[in-house]
C-alpha cells in the first residue's frame, strides 16, 4: 500500500506537453514531489547549520522589533492623549481664573509655555524616535521574502539533484540527452541557490549585529527627549504653584472676600492715625485698665478681672479672623480666647495693638484690638 501511495506521487505525466510550459510544469512537479519525499525522509535535503542559526537570530530580532514598534506606537498615542487632556485642563483653568485675581496673566503665559513643551515633545518622539524605528523594522519583511525565496531555490536544487541522480542510476535506460539536460538544470539550480545563500550569509549577520547600535541610538534619543520635557515642564509647574500660593495668601487676608451688606464689615487693622491710648497700669479693685479711643469709647468696658492668672490684665474673644503679617504678631480664628498682658518693653507698644496669649496654644504676640471684644 505504501509503495502504491509513493508511486502516485512520483509517476510522470501521461499528457504530452511542449515548449517552456512543459518544462516549467515538469520542474514544479518534481519540486513538489521531492518536498513531500524530503518530509518523509525518503530524499536527502541540503543542510546548512550556520544558516539555520542565522535564521533563528533573524526571527528573534524581527519579533523584538515588531514588539518594540507596537508598544512605542501605543506609547505615542497615550502621550498625545495626555497632551490633549493637559491643554483642555489649562484652557478650563484660564477660563475660571478670574481676571482680578493675582497672577491671572502669568497663568495664561505658563499655560502657553506648557502647551509648547508638549508639542515639542510629541514632535521629537514622532520624528526622532518613531521614524527611525519604522525604518529599522521595514528591513525585516524584505529580508523575509529573500529567505523564503532561498528556501524555494533550495527545494528546486534538491529536486534537480535527485532527478539527475535518478537519470544516472539506470544504465540500461540511460538517455544521454536527458542526462545532459538534467545536468544543465542541476547546475543552474545550484548556481541560483548558492548565490542567494551566499548573500544571506553576509546580510543576516550584519542585520543581527545592527540591533545593538540601533537600540542604543533610539533609546538615547527617547530618554533625552523625556528628560528635557520633564525638566522644563517641572519649571512651568513650579511657576504655576507659586501663582496659586500667592492667591492663597491674599485670600487668607480677605482680599477676595465678598462682604454682605446685611452684615457688619470686618474692621481694618489699626494704623498710625489711630489714637488708641492704653494704660498699662495693673487694675485695682476689679477695675479694668483704662483703654480708650479718641472718641472716649472704653475698649475694656465690661471686661472682668476676677480669677485671672498673675500678669493677665483681662481676657478678650476674637470676633474676626486674623492672620499675622509679621513674626511677632498673633494669628487667631473667630471665637478664640486671648489673655491680654503687658508688653515686655513698653516702648514697643503700638497704637491700636494689644499683647496677648492664646489660651488654647499659649502662643504670644501682638494683635489688633478692634478684631476682638472684652470678656
Amino acid at each position: 500500500m505504501q509503495a502504491e501511495r509513493r508511486r502516485s506521487f512520483t509517476r510522470p505525466h501521461n499528457r504530452i506537453c511542449c515548449g517552456s510550459e512543459s518544462r516549467i510544469g515538469h520542474v514544479s512537479h518534481i519540486a513538489r514531489d521531492n518536498t513531500f519525499l524530503q518530509n518523509l525522509g525518503k530524499v536527502d535535503r541540503t543542510a546548512d547549520d550556520i544558516f539555520d542559526e542565522h535564521l533563528q537570530n533573524f526571527m528573534r530580532q524581527q519579533n523584538a522589533a515588531n514588539r518594540l514598534q507596537k508598544e512605542f506606537n501605543n506609547y505615542i498615542r497615550c502621550v498625545r492623549a495626555v497632551q490633549a487632556a493637559s491643554k483642555t485642563l489649562m484652557d478650563s483653568l484660564n477660563e475660571i481664573y478670574e481676571s482680578q485675581w493675582t497672577g491671572h496673566d502669568l497663568l495664561y503665559v505658563q499655560a502657553q509655555n506648557l502647551d509648547m513643551l508638549w508639542q515639542d515633545f510629541t514632535h521629537k518622539l514622532a520624528d526622532q524616535v518613531l521614524v527611525p524605528l519604522n525604518t529599522y523594522q521595514s528591513q525585516f519583511p524584505e529580508m523575509r521574502k529573500k529567505i523564503d525565496k532561498r528556501g524555494r531555490k533550495l527545494v528546486d536544487y534538491d529536486s534537480q539533484r535527485h532527478n539527475f541522480q535518478s537519470l544516472q542510476c539506470n544504465p540500461r535506460k540511460r538517455d544521454e540527452l536527458k542526462v545532459s539536460r538534467g545536468k544543465e538544470l542541476l547546475e543552474e539550480a545550484k548556481r541560483t541557490y548558492e548565490q542567494l545563500n551566499s548573500e544571506l550569509h553576509d546580510e543576516l549577520p550584519a542585520l543581527y549585529d545592527s540591533r545593538v547600535l540601533f537600540l542604543v541610538t533610539n533609546l538615547q534619543t527617547l530618554f533625552a527627549a523625556e528628560q528635557v520635557f520633564h525638566t522644563e515642564s517641572a519649571k512651568v509647574y513650579s511657576e504655576l504653584e507659586a501663582i496659586v500660593d500667592k492667591l492663597a495668601n491674599e485670600s487668607q487676608r480677605g482680599s477676595y472676600t465678598l462682604k454682605k451688606s446685611t452684615e457688619p464689615q470686618s474692621p481694618k487693622s489699626p494704623n498710625a492715625n489711630s489714637a488708641l491710648i492704653i494704660n498699662t497700669q495693673p487694675a485695682q479693685n476689679n477695675i479694668s485698665p483704662d483703654v480708650e479711643y479718641e472718641n472716649g469709647t472704653n475698649f475694656s468696658l465690661g471686661a472682668t478681672t476676677d480669677n485671672l492668672p498673675p500678669g493677665v490684665l483681662y481676657r478678650v474673644k476674637a470676633t474676626y479672623k486674623y492672620r499675622r503679617e509679621d513674626v511677632d504678631e498673633l494669628s487667631f480664628d473667630v471665637g478664640d480666647i486671648i489673655r491680654v498682658v503687658e508688653y515686655d518693653d513698653p516702648e514697643e507698644q503700638e497704637q491700636g495693638w494689644l499683647m496677648g496669649i492664646k489660651e488654647d496654644t499659649n502662643e504670644k504676640g501682638m494683635f489688633p484690638a478692634n478684631f476682638t471684644k472684652p470678656l
